[in-house]
């Protein structure tokens, strides 16, 4: 029997017998459970709350939108295939989200049961291996937040599979626009933004479920003024010229939404739907701002001593 110790470690048991209360063997719990505060394993049965889905959102939108920019970034005005890969990126993050759903516990149903998130540490089990002698080491690495440590590293293999099963092929045939290595070009920049978001996760995983919301509103936000200033969109006019532009803005503001709504996690739908109000406000501030600050307009200004 170990000596009573003080473990902090989410992921660690210690039994205790029913016979008279004494410390057990110490050791890890199995997958889908978490220790108690008597420190005796417990399986999750709960439901992830709204913060859990929106940070399962998130995690499931960075590989999608960072296809549908590289399909862009490749395809540019040379082809026409860009909107059907676009579609395909959708279907296959889409079919990976649904399959990761179903293979995870309970396996068959579009649903899943989680433990609940308490704090930072949870997500780090492995830097917290108590030694209660000094000398035997008692490890504990474990999924204290299960599922979603491990939960998102499975659809990014699932996402990955789909890709070299589905858009080879179709790129192959549709990309007639392209030249032969530009066509793929797409594709090989996924097989490199698969392994850094797979190491982004392992390592930030904590770190990224409390600050994924304000990631998305200061990317959103930074991203609307560079694509806004690249397109030379200093009115509403200019906006409204082309649908392509609609598109941007309207999904900009999609993510802006799904920032705010992060960050409130609707507690009071009184207090925070109308913070969504907000969300035209940047794009409109650019609109009122963008001609005082042309960079012509400023250097012919400071050219004739104004």
């Amino acid at each position: 029997m170990m000596a009573a110790v003080s473990l902090n470690c989410p992921g660690l048991y210690c039994g205790k017998t029913s016979i008279n209360g004494s410390e057990g063997e110490c050791g890890v719990c199995p997958r889908g459970e978490r220790t108690s505060l008597e420190k005796v394993c417990e399986k999750c049965v709960g439901s992830p709350e709204l913060y859990d889905w929106l940070y399962l959102g998130f995690m499931a939108m960075l590989p999608l939108l960072l296809h549908w920019f590289f399909i862009e970034w490749y395809s540019g005005k040379k082809s026409s295939s860009a909107l059907l890969q676009h579609v395909t990126a959708l279907f296959e993050c889409s079919a990976a989200a649904v399959v990761t759903l179903m293979v995870n516990d309970p396996v068959g149903e579009l649903k899943i049961r989680s433990c609940r998130v308490q704090m930072l540490s949870d997500w780090y089990t492995m830097l917290y291996n108590p030694s209660p002698d000094y000398v035997t080491t008692l490890h504990c690495t474990q999924e204290a937040v299960f599922p979603l440590y491990t939960m998102v590293l499975i659809y990014y293999a699932f996402c990955l599979l789909f890709m070299m099963l589905l858009r080879p092929l179709l790129v192959k045939k549709i990309a007639c626009g392209l030249g032969k290595t530009d066509r793929f070009k797409s594709i090989y920049a996924a097989l490199y933004f698969f392994p850094i978001l797979t190491v982004l996760q392992a390592v930030g995983g904590g770190l990224l479920y409390y600050a994924f919301p304000y990631i998305i509103l200061v990317l959103s936000l930074v991203t609307l003024a560079v694509y806004m200033s690249a397109s030379e969109i200093q009115t509403f006019t200019n906006l409204v010229a082309k649908k392509k532009r609609m598109v941007v803005l309207f999904s900009h503001w999609l993510l802006h939404a799904y920032g705010i709504i992060s960050i409130s996690r609707l507690d009071k739908l009184s207090q925070d739907l109308p913070l969504l109000a907000l969300v035209p406000g940047p794009a409109l501030f650019y609109l009122l701002t963008a001609r005082f600050t042309e960079p012509n307009r400023i250097l012919s200004e400071g050219g004739n001593g104004h």
